[in-house]
């Protein structure tokens, strides 16, 4: 007697789709084995103002808010949230769509009431999960998620800009990350990076001089350099020193990128830090916000061969760390106000409740609404980091180590 075959599983049917037929493989998988009756596939714009559904042409349909509505609640609180529709017979559900922290956007899946329950959300979740792990894959062979992000057109320094980024988010045990770059579309020498391993994790954020294409190129080289630096091992004083002699023996101290450098030590919430520059760092403890002062360092590429040197401080679990460039706490409005310090730690404390991509988003929104713009004359760049760290137990070992 033949022993049937087991059937396929859904992420390894996504896998083999096409590049660009995810949408449609989704949604035959999720008819078939689920009986959905309408799936569509809704990816944050840029600016994470909308939520748009990914078509073949012209790659994106009408877009829905990312942070009101059903899907905008999805996006925003990161669970799921069931529609009841006009339709009786049907509800829609919208699952978030989060690869290692790093948000995408949603998947709303148009199901028979009798059907939603809390074991098919749970399914229609992972799911969601697979299919955004392949997305981002995909996202290396087609231009079609990519396009469908967009509201209008980016700009040449924009472009090579978000391909330079890692993502906009981060998660693990130890720690889970948000970030938001403004303006999104135009964004010309502001960025952030990171790596993590099992034991420690590399965060800078960058501000390249200048504006547009040259602000671009300049830290495309910093981030460049960074990253080959910081991949071969070397300690993070000495990252820093080999960007500085790259971008001035390319620029000849013309031309600088300003770079905060920070290694935390996952077990001990150890900081190495390297202020190269213009960012600022803060900290929130409880209800206490606190710049931590750290010697003010020359940005890289200002002078031939200048060294570095480390700092270090310590972070708790459940604090805070922001990161701001220079178009956040520099940024003058109209009549030449400074945002500033004040308005600054104002906003971060209202949005201390909120996840770290609400609060990073929300600290740039606080920065439009004093500059009383939607178009900012600098880049401005964010990085939030919630910190957790590692649990100690009984022998001495981390409970969260790998």
């Amino acid at each position: 007697m033949n022993t049937p075959e087991p059937a396929a599983s859904a992420e390894s049917l996504l896998r083999a789709s096409p590049p660009h037929a995810l949408v449609a493989t989704a949604g035959r998988l999720l008819a078939d084995r689920a009986g959905a009756q309408e799936v569509t596939l809704l990816l944050a714009d840029y600016g994470l103002t909308v939520l748009q559904p990914v078509t073949h042409l012209p790659h994106t349909g009408e877009p829905v808010p990312a942070h009101d509505g059903p899907a905008g609640r999805a996006f925003n609180t990161q669970a799921p949230v069931v529609e009841v529709t006009r339709d009786p017979a049907t509800e829609v559900v919208h699952l978030p769509i989060t690869v290692r922290g790093d948000r995408l956007g949603v998947l709303s899946v148009r199901m028979p009431s009798h059907a939603v329950d809390p074991a098919t959300v749970l399914r229609l979740g992972e799911f969601a999960t697979a299919l955004g792990h392949e997305v981002d894959t995909a996202s290396r062979d087609t231009d079609l998620y990519l396009q469908a992000r967009r509201t209008r057109r980016l700009t040449l320094a924009a472009e090579m800009q978000w391909q330079l980024l890692p993502g906009c988010g981060c998660a693990r045990q130890e720690y889970v990350i948000g970030a938001h770059l403004e303006p999104a579309y135009a964004i010309g020498g502001d960025n952030f990076d990171w790596s993590t391993s099992a034991d420690h994790l590399t965060l800078t954020i960058t501000d390249g001089m200048g504006q547009g294409i040259d602000a671009s190129l300049l830290t495309s080289l910093a981030v460049g350099a960074l990253r080959n630096a910081r991949r071969a091992g070397i300690a993070l004083a000495d990252q820093a020193c080999l960007a500085d002699q790259a971008i001035y023996a390319q620029h000849g101290g013309k031309v600088y990128a300003s770079t905060l450098l920070l290694h935390f030590a996952l077990d001990t919430g150890t900081v190495h830090a390297v202020d190269a520059g213009s960012p600022q760092l803060f900290r929130q403890r409880g209800s206490t916000i606190e710049q931590i002062d750290l010697e003010a360092q020359l940005p890289l590429g200002m002078f031939e061969e200048t060294p570095y040197e480390e700092q270090t401080f310590h972070i708790e679990p459940g604090d805070r760390l922001i990161a701001v460039s220079s178009g956040v706490h520099g940024a003058r409005s109209a009549d030449g106000g400074l945002f500033g310090e004040r308005a600054l730690r104002q906003t971060l404390s209202a949005a201390r409740l909120a996840p770290p991509h609400e609060a990073a988003r929300s600290i740039v929104a606080g920065l439009i609404e004093h500059f009383g713009s939607r178009h900012l004359t600098a880049d401005a760049a964010v990085v939030c980091l919630d910190w957790n760290g590692r649990g100690i137990d009984a022998t001495g070992r981390s409970q969260n180590a790998e």
